[in-house]
């Protein structure tokens, strides 16, 4: 019987890339965060429309990580969030946001994001931050 960690969190074979699915409505921002993480060693699955993102998470998972957009046409990053936080406990979710520049990522934390990173610092700072979320 697979553990609830297996399950939910991704596979923990070190010769298998950890897979991460980026959702964000804006086709650049997907462009971009799947080269940074796919040359990270990451296996990349981008997503630009948020209904199809528990859909995604049931057939093709698992994840070992999600990165999502925060402001994005319903439902958006704060009414995904929680349900995909209650569907799946111990996955990781690292939540992101340019809008009014990053100002409403606090609150995401209260709703069940791992962590968030304000799109301005992402080329920067995307890859660090994921490698940190899967090694914890």
């Amino acid at each position: 019987m697979m553990s609830v960690r297996d399950q939910f969190v991704g596979r923990y074979d070190e010769d298998v890339p950890r897979r991460v699915l980026v959702v964000d409505d804006d086709l650049n921002i997907l462009r971009l965060f799947s080269r940074i993480l796919s040359r990270g060693g990451y296996e990349v699955r981008t997503e630009e429309s948020s209904p199809n993102v528990i859909r995604i998470l049931d057939r093709e998972g698992p994840f070992d990580l999600v990165v999502l957009d925060l402001c994005m046409p319903k439902p958006d990053g704060f009414e995904l969030l929680p349900e995909v936080r209650s569907r799946y406990p111990g996955l990781r979710i690292l939540v992101t946001s340019g809008f009014f520049g990053g100002e409403f990522l606090p609150a995401s934390e209260l709703l069940g994001a791992s962590a968030t990173l304000r799109k301005s610092e992402a080329p920067r700072l995307l890859l660090s931050q994921v490698n940190q979320l899967l090694e914890s």
